[in-house]
């Protein structure tokens, strides 16, 4: 029963994904003088400074319910009732009950280790000073991807709820992993949207 528990963890993790997104984009372009009238995004954030300099920017992480502390504590209490558990079998003559329990301690133990490595993994995507920045956290290895943002290209491959491909000068990176399929296409237009107005929505007129 341990090791189905942990499965059914193991699959939450990989179901239950989503974007982690800012909800006052509106409030903000409005204090830095960005156009209301400019793109809307839902799973974005777009932002400026006083100097008019725009930046839009993608957050996304998995929608995970026990954070790593939470997980730890968790596996400590079913260590401690299953050992008990194990230990009063053991005290009536059924010393077999006591290794089942610790193969069956330790299979969870995997389980719950590769569940909290992979916790914190998210995708972040920045477009700013003409540059679009891509960078990936999985396991706590980062990979960053940069580009011209005039050279992007952004394909929402043809099968419905792929990864969104960004390629240009070469190189090529598969966003929207951490989103569930049917936001994916959204996150490709909304790229599309933002890197259709690459200059800032303000300008100081004093200068």
């Amino acid at each position: 029963m341990l090791v189905k528990a942990a499965g059914m963890l193991l699959e939450q993790q990989r179901s239950s994904m989503s974007a982690t997104t800012s909800p006052d984009a509106t409030a903000a372009s409005s204090e830095f003088g960005l156009s209301p009238s400019g793109p809307a995004f839902r799973l974005g954030h777009e932002s400026g400074d006083r100097a008019g300099e725009r930046r839009v920017e993608w957050k996304l992480g998995r929608n995970c319910s026990l954070a790593p502390r939470q997980l730890l504590g968790f596996y400590s209490v079913l260590c401690a009732l299953s050992l008990a558990v194990a230990a009063f079998f053991w005290w009536f003559g059924a010393p077999m009950v006591m290794s089942f329990a610790w193969i069956e301690l330790l299979a969870v133990g995997t389980a719950m280790l590769v569940y909290a490595r992979h916790a914190a993994d998210k995708e972040s995507i920045a477009l700013r000073d003409g540059r679009l920045t891509v960078e990936h956290v999985s396991g706590g290895r980062l990979e960053r991807v940069e580009f011209q943002s005039q050279w992007v290209r952004v394909d929402a491959q043809a099968a419905d709820g792929a990864l969104v491909e960004l390629s240009g000068e070469g190189r090529r990176v598969l966003v929207g992993r951490y989103l569930r399929r049917e936001l994916r296409r959204q996150l490709a237009n909304e790229l599309r949207m933002a890197l259709r107005h690459p200059t800032p929505v303000r300008r100081d007129a004093d200068r």
